[in-house]
């Protein structure tokens, strides 16, 4: 059997018009830039997950309540005979009025580490930097609101905590007015050494990167360490504590000077040498690793 192949004709079938243009179309491509996220968009934002998480605004409130409560007590009892009582370790007004200012800034820098660490550990910061495009912008808008609702809080119950606790005092020295220059640098000095612990908390969080780790660096490095430190010889103990965190600023809340302390402009630049280098070291980390 012979099979034979029909070959056809191929024919040049020419388009029509409307498909001519299909054909001839070339993909283009959007040049329209992106529009960039602004920082105070992003603070905003920051914000608002800042307020509607519960546990941050209790935390905050619990650092304030903390200050003035404590406060009235260690006043109420200054004129106590008990040697057991922590308040007849004190006898300055001042000084009573503020006994609390180590565990508010205890528990604001935990704060700050939670506000990172815990987005770390959820995977949420991956979501956070995707939308914001610049980790940078993440870890300052943090600071930015972290730095202001707890400056407003530690500012306003530093002043309640002096005004509550000199109505309160039981002990014998004369208790200062609080427009007295003194107490309002102590007021500042207060404020500033709890912001920035915050701040710590804050930086040792993105570089950890864990929440464990980060506070108990945070607690042991900055409120343990110092009295540990003390069982050292006094030329080490001299000139190392005193540069530390929680000494600079103790120098920052002191109404008298203190030998054994920095001054207080000394402290203040120490103070935000620690708190500056440990965010730059942290946004270094933030850029360099991924999320």
């Amino acid at each position: 059997m012979k099979l034979t192949l029909d070959h056809t004709d191929e024919r040049l079938i020419e388009p029509t018009e409307n498909e001519g243009a299909a054909v001839m179309a070339t993909p283009t491509i959007d040049q329209t830039p992106t529009r960039r996220v602004r920082m105070r968009n992003v603070v905003h934002g920051e914000w608002i997950k800042f307020r509607s998480v519960r546990s941050t605004k209790v935390t905050v409130i619990a650092a304030g309540a903390a200050m003035v409560l404590l406060g009235i007590i260690f006043s109420a009892t200054a004129g106590s005979d008990e040697p057991a009582r922590p308040a007849t370790l004190l006898t300055d007004p001042v000084q009573l009025a503020l006994a609390a200012s180590d565990m508010s800034a205890m528990i604001i820098g935990v704060l700050g580490v939670l506000l990172i660490a815990g987005e770390y550990s959820t995977g949420l910061i991956r979501t956070t930097i995707a939308a914001v495009g610049s980790r940078l912008k993440v870890l300052g808008s943090k600071a930015v609101v972290l730095a202001g609702v707890s400056a407003v809080v530690v500012a306003i119950s530093s002043v309640l905590a002096l005004w509550l606790g000199q109505a309160f005092y039981a002990g014998d020295q004369a208790t200062t007015a609080l427009t007295d220059p003194d107490i309002i640098g102590v007021v500042l000095g207060t404020t500033t050494y709890l912001v920035g612990i915050g701040l710590i908390g804050l930086a040792l969080g993105a570089i950890l990167r864990s929440t464990a780790a980060a506070i108990g660096l945070l607690v042991g490095g900055v409120f343990i360490v110092p009295g540990l430190m003390g069982l050292l010889p006094d030329g080490v103990t001299d000139n190392v504590v005193k540069f530390l965190p929680s000494e600079a600023g103790s120098a920052m809340m002191s109404t008298v000077s203190d030998p054994d302390l920095l001054s207080t402009a000394a402290a203040y630049g120490v103070f935000a040498a620690w708190v500056v280098g440990l965010l730059a070291v942290a946004g270094v980390l933030m850029k360099r690793r991924d999320a």
